[in-house]
């Protein structure tokens, strides 16, 4: 059977939780890697997998391709269920969806490679001025979801409960992509203990960005 490729970049954190998601099924791929201050997802050959030049895409064994972090999570969740993903109750998988999408809806397209540099080029934004503005709308969000896990009783050891869940995989990958831009995480003592705990998982462990093939 072909092994799944997953095309991305080190140090994106929409990277980092797509190879956490694989780590964690015990799946086997390859990784093409793109360049993203060279602008190589912007290649021609790359743009014939995802027309939309982002990473990452999975190209699963069947030739099909997936863009889109979160929805690949699912996607890994339904072909390989265990472990699992997503809670088994309904009301459980929309809270986890609900944590899930306020770091990959809410911070992550006000704070990605591109938008820090349309920010720098188009608008004139040092380098500070970008750094502020990434801490910015991490804050706007992390200050909300410290507040909901900190005082719900389904956070456990992790976000919900004491399994990972794609919430987990969101938190820990947005918290290390934070460290480049000196966010203080004082504030969220619950955030940060939740993303300590994950990264105790070796298979979390293994995709950190400095675990990969095209770390610099």
């Amino acid at each position: 059977m072909t092994r799944p490729i997953l095309h991305g970049y080190f140090r994106s954190s929409t990277s980092i939780r797509t190879r956490m998601a694989l780590n964690l099924k015990g799946i086997e791929y390859d990784q093409v890697t793109h360049h993203l201050r060279k602008g190589e997802q912007k290649d021609e050959a790359y743009l014939k997998v995802n027309p939309q030049g982002l990473v990452p895409a999975l190209v699963w064994t069947d030739g099909q391709v997936i863009p889109q972090s979160m929805a690949i999570m699912e996607f890994l969740d339904e072909v390989v269920p265990q472990p699992p993903l997503l809670p088994a109750d309904a009301g459980g998988r929309a809270r986890v969806r609900s944590l899930t999408q306020m770091i990959c809806c809410d911070i992550h397209p006000l704070n990605n490679m591109r938008v820090l540099k349309a920010i720098g080029t188009r608008f004139g934004a040092d380098d500070e001025a970008t750094a502020a503005w990434f801490r910015y709308w991490v804050a706007e969000t992390f200050r909300p979801l410290e507040q909901m896990l900190a005082h719900s009783d389904q956070t456990g050891r992790f976000c919900h409960g004491d399994e990972i869940t794609m919430a987990d995989l969101a938190l820990v990958s947005q918290i290390i992509n934070n460290r480049r831009f000196d966010v203080p995480m004082a504030a969220y003592p619950t955030l940060q203990r939740i993303a300590d705990a994950c990264l105790e998982v070796p298979a979390i462990e293994r995709a950190l960005p400095q675990h990969q093939p095209d770390a610099e």
